[in-house]
């Protein structure tokens, strides 16, 4: 299964649905909270070419975009064949 990083705050709701979905799915991921590790931030907008919101998701080296593409990706029947490349 492919690494998968998000980084989140505490209080977005859009973090709170992404990680439910991956858990929902039983996928082991690392979080990444932007608002206790504040220098983090710069990182994660690098990472994600100028994202500024979170969360911010990457499956490996991907850069997925946010919950919404999350969303989408599964949806669409792409998201597992992701996570298991």
């Amino acid at each position: 299964m492919q690494p998968v990083e998000i980084y989140t705050s505490p209080l977005c709701g859009f973090s709170h649905a992404a990680k439910r979905l991956l858990s929902k799915k039983g996928v082991n991921y690392s979080e990444i909270n932007v608002m206790t590790q504040p220098g983090r931030k710069q990182e994660m907008m690098q990472r994600a070419n100028g994202g500024h919101t979170v969360p911010q998701i990457f499956i490996g080296d991907t850069h997925v975009g946010g919950c919404d593409e999350l969303y989408a990706l599964d949806r669409d029947g792409k998201l597992d064949p992701m996570l298991s490349a």
